[in-house]
């Protein structure tokens, strides 16, 4: 006798697995998105920066999984391959929010009397409280997926290659770099 998906726990990869072979969201593609909504949900949110557009960027990885089901070849954990189309997925809706926003930016006024007498509003004072999310906006939107997945998410040098379409080394090279502008623009 063969237990049903709720009987038996499967690992991911074998649920990926089973999904592919289903003809629609049967119990092994809800299975995986029970396991992976939430967590989707939050690396969205992370660099997103908004829940509403957290919660729109989720939708779409989560309708990537059902449609891309049986493009995972299983060279890396499901896990892995779920955070890359949610990494893709978000820098993509980022890219198309940007260039919205830039089409429809009007520039704001300024008074040329004080225009010269006030300090940028980019640099740190001291004594000023660091905004988390203040900082990683001033990152572009890739080093920004980067770091969150690095540090918020934890996720292996190996498995950021595998994400990002880079080396390992380049990965590395970015998230260095990435950390070294955010301690020249905010340390003190």
């Amino acid at each position: 006798m063969v237990g049903t998906v709720s009987e038996i726990r499967q690992s991911d990869e074998q649920l990926a697995s089973e999904a592919a072979r289903e003809r629609s969201d049967g119990p092994a593609f809800t299975e995986l998105v029970s396991r992976f909504r939430d967590r989707v949900w939050r690396i969205c949110y992370r660099i997103m920066g908004h829940p509403d557009d957290a919660a729109d960027a989720t939708q779409d990885v989560l309708v990537r999984m059902f449609l891309r089901r049986a493009h995972f070849e299983g060279r890396s954990l499901y896990s892995t391959w779920v955070h890359g189309v949610a990494v893709r997925t978000c820098l993509s809706l980022r890219r198309a929010r940007g260039r919205r926003r830039r089409r429809v930016a009007v520039l704001p006024e300024i008074d040329l009397d004080t225009a010269g007498s006030s300090t940028s509003s980019s640099a740190h004072e001291p004594g000023e409280g660091l905004d988390l999310e203040h900082m990683l906006d001033s990152l572009s939107d890739e080093d920004r997926a980067l770091l969150v997945m690095k540090y918020s998410e934890e996720h292996s040098y190996q498995e950021l290659s595998e994400m990002f379409g880079l080396s390992e080394s380049a990965c590395k090279m970015r998230v260095s770099r990435a950390v070294g502008r955010l301690r020249e623009r905010y340390s003190g």
